[in-house]
């Protein structure tokens, strides 16, 4: 079982490494401070259930917890604040040099400039179609409409152009 102690001593190892984790999947410092806070809370507040002896086990059963914050994250667009709310703590807002520290942190410059670069290597229509569907979040039918092409052309350009911009920056050498 892991004591109050050994939560202080885990967030004191892990929570800067784990805040460019979250930022560098969330591209929202906001998203990733809350992230972070969320999981040390539920790690808190679940302890009593950790059965591992080791550090890495300890390291492992965090980012496990991390993970599927992150999923939760991703599939609602929204982090849920139920543990700081048991907790009774308010976030305060971040100032802009925090924002600015969280986004050098994560690698946020260089990771937009390896987009940016992956999508010059769209052809137009690719890059139309995934403007549409993943920076203004339309639905495909939207899309097509948009295009002027049929719903499952509008499906092949944004998997292709995904497809493109995963590969582009899978062989970016400062990818971790």
């Amino acid at each position: 079982m892991l004591e109050r102690h050994d939560i202080t001593r885990l967030y004191d190892r892990h929570a800067g490494v784990m805040l460019g984790f979250f930022a560098r999947r969330t591209f929202d410092p906001d998203a990733a401070v809350d992230l972070v806070a969320e999981t040390f809370a539920r790690a808190f507040i679940d302890r009593g259930r950790f059965r591992g002896q080791t550090e890495s086990e300890q390291a492992a059963w965090l980012y496990g917890i991390a993970r599927n914050l992150l999923a939760d994250w991703r599939r609602k667009a929204h982090v849920e604040r139920r543990a700081m709310a048991k907790l009774g703590v308010e976030r305060r807002a971040l100032t802009e040099s925090e924002y600015d520290r969280i986004e050098e942190l994560a690698g946020l410059d260089e990771l937009r400039g390896d987009v940016r670069a992956g999508l010059d290597h769209l052809s137009e229509n690719h890059r139309d179609a995934l403007q549409l569907r993943v920076v203004e979040e339309r639905e495909y039918r939207d899309v097509a409409r948009a295009l002027g092409v049929t719903e499952q052309t509008a499906r092949a350009r944004v998997s292709r152009a995904l497809g493109v911009l995963r590969r582009h920056l899978a062989e970016e050498p400062n990818r971790a």
